[in-house]
């Protein structure tokens, strides 16, 4: 009888509470100058009911609480709340006011290595319209982002390299979800464009160092796009492209979700009837892809995004072995989905999720001196998966994030050739973990504070890099901000491919140490950022063979045994204000870097480095013309490259200066009622023959020299017109203002 005491009472007590009438509390919580303050965590003291204010400061929750209880707000950087409410039933309408704390973070953010184009907060220096309307890009996320300070334009590959980093150090996430697979094909020598279109994003960072710990495998830079939420209005689009392109697109607008739908189309075979280029075949692809968005709840938002593309490319690839260049034909297949989810939970949490599958193929056909040739089959499918739950109002001075991710992965690389099939796989199962906590000082003085941890279920090994940052404001208008933080990465994907025995090599790894002066006022802003970074545990092979690297490879030699550094300078400013209608920037970057890995047989210059980076990006909006016209110009001292016929050292060839003077137009008007852009551009407008690099034979001649052959564009210059059309019959078509 005695143990059944205590279950009665509880069962007295819970039919009690039922048979009580709710009491419903509501309102409002707004900070001293009467705005209001969405994510406060409003609930009843000493008990589990309550609720976060949703984006207008409003909150709304009932408990079957009787008597009297202090309700308590609190939010990070405000001082804590408690007001005493009598719960009998009735419902209560409340007004709080939260304000702010000694120790408030104010207008000091971290902002070291960040290029954002989506916080307020951060001064907002780049948008996805500089995407689409800085000259020379080409509509390219990576193309925008290559005119930023710390990148190094690679014209072969058009895709980014960031402060002494190759490609593959720069990682993608889109909505939180790392991006397995972030450019369309191409072949070797042409550049690669991004698979997605700048308007599907309403906001992206681009970090260069010193990031949160909730990125990983990026030794050098993220990228994090955010999509659109809902729709803004129903919307029917259809684009024509000089260079053989249709694309019809479809957004319906609900009441709390929406939909897109687009397909595209693009055969250049009438371009490259007009302007000729180093291809067999003209480029063609296709796609489409579908966008759904569901809100829930005040704050909560459900998106599904599918999408798909094909590509076939037949071109003249640079061979020294091949008079006018090899023949090669690819044939590439990509699908993609991605669901996220992001929502107030309970008590100040709020939990962001999402899954993305890939799913790569792609076929190469490459001409080789049997008349069958060779082809190469690569496959990539993945999943990933991600969950972080954040909690800004865990307290008045800090707030904590959490989160974990999950990757299966399958590679498998096939070669077929006349006499022989050769197939290669890897299967990596990763899985990471990390934490992270905002802390404010002082009302000057913030900091970051987080670590994160990895396993490689190829490497069967772990990982774990602290992150560290500060950020002190000196004024209103200025602040210091610095960074330090270790940075890991699996080998590239093709050294897991062949390596004999992969487990015995290690996470790449680079170390991060960066300083930023940041001054933004009245819309102009300029940023100064120092860096140095240290590589260790990159993978070499033949360390200890012939040093040319012309010598094939030895998989069995691989080793994590290769170093590097990387260090310099980042300069932008950016003004909007001087200048009527007027929008340019200035970017600069001084890099000196020096690595060994791969096949390098002493510490050098990478071939993908440029010593000095200099952009000049300007827009002008001629208002009576109803046209916006643009302009870029971009300068890369000459990079290294590797010439077998000297013998003065490795990587000591300097090319020439990669330099590309680009101009835009677009003009507003209308056709038949709906608002209209017609764009032109025009890359390389005086046509210089810039050179990326050369490539020789493996053996030598009957001179005595390797032969070589230089690597450049396939056409001096690319001319681009387009005509796009939105039809909407609700919203009159408006040309007095610079397309968004």
């Amino acid at each position: 009888m005695k143990r059944l005491l205590p279950l009665l009472l509880l069962l007295a007590t819970t039919l009690q509470l039922a048979a009580q009438t709710p009491t419903t509390l509501s309102g409002t919580v707004r900070d001293n100058a009467g705005h209001p303050l969405p994510g406060v965590n409003v609930f009843l003291k000493t008990t589990f009911d309550g609720a976060s204010t949703d984006s207008l400061g409003h909150f709304r929750f009932s408990t079957r609480q009787t008597g009297t209880l202090p309700l308590v707000a609190t939010l990070l950087g405000y001082q804590l709340q408690e007001q005493p409410v009598t719960l009998n039933g009735s419902p209560r309408q409340l007004a709080l006011v939260l304000r702010p704390v000694r120790n408030q973070l104010g207008d000091v953010v971290i902002t070291s290595g960040t290029f954002d184009a989506s916080d307020d907060k951060r001064k907002t220096v780049f948008t996805a319209r500089d995407v689409v309307t800085t000259a020379g890009a080409s509509a390219d996320v990576a193309g925008a982002f290559n005119t930023m300070p710390g990148t190094t334009r690679n014209g072969e590959e058009g895709k980014l390299f960031v402060r002494g980093g190759a490609a593959g150090e720069t990682r993608q996430y889109l909505d939180g979800v790392p991006l397995q697979s972030p450019y369309n094909a191409a072949v070797s020598g042409l550049p690669a464009r991004g698979r997605f279109s700048p308007m599907l994003f309403k906001g992206m960072a681009f970090s260069t160092g010193g990031y949160s710990a909730e990125y990983g495998q990026a030794l050098s830079a993220v990228v994090a796009l955010n999509s659109e939420d809902l729709a803004p209005e129903t919307q029917t689009g259809i684009s024509l492209f000089s260079l053989g392109g249709l694309s019809l697109s479809h957004q319906q607008r609900f009441e709390r979700s929406s939909v897109a739908v687009t397909g595209d189309y693009m055969n250049m075979r009438p371009y490259f009837g007009l302007v000729p280029q180093r291809m067999l075949r003209a480029y063609e692809s296709g796609g489409g892809s579908v966008a759904l968005r569901q809100k829930t709840g005040s704050m909560g938002m459900l998106k599904a995004y599918g999408a798909f593309t094909k590509q076939h490319i037949e071109a003249l690839q640079p061979d020294a072995e091949w008079e006018g260049g090899r023949p090669v034909g690819l044939r590439a297949g990509n699908a993609y989905m991605n669901t996220t989810f992001r929502s107030p939970v309970v008590r100040g949490w709020s939990v962001q999720t999402g899954v993305a599958a890939t799913r790569d193929q792609q076929t190469a056909r490459v001409a080789t001196q049997e008349a069958a040739g060779q082809e190469m089959r690569e496959l990539e499918q993945s999943v990933v998966s991600r969950l972080v739950l954040t909690n800004d109002s865990a307290s008045a001075y800090w707030n904590l994030k959490l989160g974990m991710e999950g990757l299966l992965q399958h590679n498998e690389h096939r070669y077929l050739a006349a006499q022989r099939d050769t197939a290669f796989q890897v299967q990596e199962q990763r899985a990471a973990g990390f934490a992270e906590s905002d802390i404010a000082f002082s009302n000057r003085l913030v900091g970051r504070v987080g670590g994160r941890l990895e396993y490689s279920g190829v490497l069967h090994r772990w990982n774990a890099a602290p992150r560290l940052a500060l950020a002190y404001q000196l004024n209103e208008k200025t602040q210091l901000s610095g960074a330090f933080g270790y940075f890991y990465q699996n080998p590239a994907t093709d050294l897991l491919l062949r390596a004999a025995q992969p487990e015995q090599l290690r996470f790449e790894r680079a170390r991060h140490w960066q300083l930023t002066y940041f001054r933004s006022y009245a819309n102009r802003t300029l940023r100064v950022e120092a860096y140095a970074k240290a590589y260790a545990q990159l993978v070499r092979y033949n360390p200890s063979a012939n040093p040319n690297p012309l010598t094939p490879f030895d998989p069995a030699t691989y080793r994590s045994t290769g170093t590097g550094y990387a260090r310099g300078v980042d300069v932008l400013w950016r003004d909007k204000k001087t200048f009527k209608n007027t929008d340019y920037w200035i970017s600069y970057g001084f890099l000196d870097t020096r690595r060994q890995q791969r096949q390098d047989p002493v510490l050098a210059v990478p071939t993908f480095a440029a010593r000095h980076n200099l952009s000049l990006v300007g827009k002008y909006w001629l208002s009576k013309a109803h046209t916006l016209v643009g302009a870029t110009y971009t300068y890369n001292s000459p990079r290294a490259y590797f010439n077998p016929n000297e013998h003065d050292g490795y990587n000591q060839g300097r090319l020439p200066s990669f330099q590309d003077f680009s101009l835009n137009a677009s003009y507003l008007t209308t056709l038949w009622k709906n608002y209209t852009i017609v764009h032109v551009s025009c890359t390389n407008v005086l046509g210089r023959q810039n050179v990326f690099g050369y490539r020789y034979a493996a053996t030598k001649d009957a001179n005595g020299q390797y032969p070589g052959v230089a690597v450049m564009p396939s056409a001096p210059r690319m001319v681009f017109v387009a005509l796009l059309i939105s039809i909407n019959k609700k919203r009159l078509a408006n040309t007095d203002e610079a397309p968004e």
